[in-house]
């Protein structure tokens, strides 16, 4: 589980950095994937393709689980993904092994390294649907909008309604509390901490707290120790993984807040992608900073 955490977090920082195709704004009442390519609605997919763990999660979540032919080798929430057949990678894909599934509908994230595949799909004439998926606002939408593809739209809205209810709620009951300053560590060599483009970021918000790193409009940026110092965090958040090495490195004993016991290891089962698990994320992020703030 650590090793696919990590490798998960790899994936995210690698999707980070790839940039979202220029596009025109549509019409307000047009259907448009984040390339701006129209979203087609028509015959209800049967066979999908999903090479991004979050909207194969949300699409477990809203019931297309079943019709799922392939995703990624990071696709592995729920369970039940498992089962699905791996097509290999999720960004520069392997355009062979998704059409061997024979899938109606591709779903993919929408970076500038994926717009060859997504070209070449649409090519071969399979629906293929991308989505930069890397805040809340987005997961809202993309849930609402996988819902009108795959052909349930009210379950698919009932899953993003819960999501953000509870979110609400977490807002609400730290929103008078005091807001201490979080690193959000990421990766160590280089150090990477969580910015402000982040959904990880938008997280420790609604969980009562500040990225120390929330200046940073990206979503994640390489860092220096010497600045994590000078910047004093209240609070180090660390992967299961990454804090025992930090509690017991001489260079992190350098940051105050781990010399005096105030790292926090966050569940990265919960935290690690923008899905239908957001809302339990924030929960426990809150209780993690402000114990038993949130039931």
């Amino acid at each position: 589980m650590f090793r696919f955490c990590s490798l998960f977090f790899a994936f995210l920082l690698a999707c980070d950095g790839c940039r979202p195709a220029e596009r025109a704004a549509p019409p307000a009442t047009e259907l448009r994937d984040d390339y701006g390519t129209p979203i087609v609605l028509g015959r209800v997919p049967r066979r999908i393709v999903s090479l991004n763990p979050a909207t194969t999660e949300i699409l477990f979540a809203i019931g297309a689980g079943p019709r799922l032919v392939g995703r990624s080798q990071y696709d592995v929430f729920p369970d039940s993904a498992k089962l699905v057949p791996s097509v290999g990678a999720a960004l520069r894909p392997n355009i062979e092994s998704v059409l061997a599934t024979h899938p109606d509908l591709v779903v993919l994230y929408a970076s500038q390294d994926n717009r060859p595949a997504v070209d070449r799909l649409r090519q071969a004439g399979i629906q293929t649907v991308a989505f930069k998926n890397d805040s809340i606002a987005q997961f809202d939408r993309d849930t609402r909008l996988l819902g009108r593809v795959t052909g349930d739209s009210a379950r698919a809205a009932a899953v993003a309604d819960s999501v953000m209810a509870t979110l609400a709620r977490v807002r609400a009951a730290t929103a008078q509390l005091p807001h201490p300053t979080v690193f959000i560590h990421a990766w160590d060599r280089p150090i990477i901490a969580i910015g402000g483009g982040s959904f990880l970021s938008e997280l420790i918000d609604i969980a009562g707290a500040r990225n120390l790193y929330a200046d940073i409009p990206a979503p994640s940026a390489t860092v220096t120790l010497e600045d994590v110092v000078k910047r004093n965090p209240d609070y180090v958040l660390a992967s299961p993984v990454s804090a025992p090495k930090m509690r017991a490195s001489e260079s992190w004993n350098a940051v105050p807040a781990i010399r005096a016991g105030r790292l926090l290891v966050y569940d990265t089962v919960l935290v690690g992608r923008p899905s239908v698990l957001l809302g339990a994320a924030a929960r426990s992020l809150a209780n993690l900073i402000h114990p038993g703030a949130v039931r």
